[in-house]
């Protein structure tokens, strides 16, 4: 199940995890290493128009994300910014944050913003072959713990 704001984030290509009723995508541009996007497979294009099993399941889908970049970036705080001026279907925007930057395939990830607001401006657009690999890894991740 899709909806167009997931394939404007490149699903299924992108997918790291999928519950009941959320999707756990790579954001192709990364303002800080390991950015995700959370995007709802109900229909629904407002917050209030979520039903009590997306709600529910939502802890689900943020217990897995906050457990996968915890491990795996080391983040310091977490933002989830409910940003929907394009992509018209409920989504978050996960930006995981921390002082300095993190490494991944030879690449510098900086946090521009640390410690105010997220830079989103300042993201790393991954290539098409780094977004994969990342894709991929992510998912191992997820499905080992």
């Amino acid at each position: 199940m899709s909806n167009e704001t997931a394939r404007n984030f490149g699903y299924p290509a992108t997918t790291v995890a999928e519950t009941d009723r959320w999707l756990v995508l790579v954001r192709p541009k990364q303002p800080t290493f390991g950015s995700l996007v959370l995007v709802c497979k109900d229909e629904a294009r407002a917050f209030s128009d979520l039903g009590p099993e997306a709600f529910a399941d939502l802890q689900v889908a943020v217990r897995g994300i906050e457990r996968l970049l915890r491990a795996r970036v080391g983040y310091e705080k977490i933002n989830y910014l409910m940003l929907m001026m394009v992509d018209p279907d409920v989504h978050f925007h996960v930006v995981p944050r921390y002082e300095g930057a993190r490494e991944y395939g030879g690449v510098s990830f900086p946090d521009a913003g640390w410690p105010g607001p997220p830079a989103l401006a300042a993201a790393v657009e991954l290539g098409p072959d780094m977004l994969a690999d990342l894709t991929q890894s992510l998912r191992r991740d997820w499905s080992a713990a």
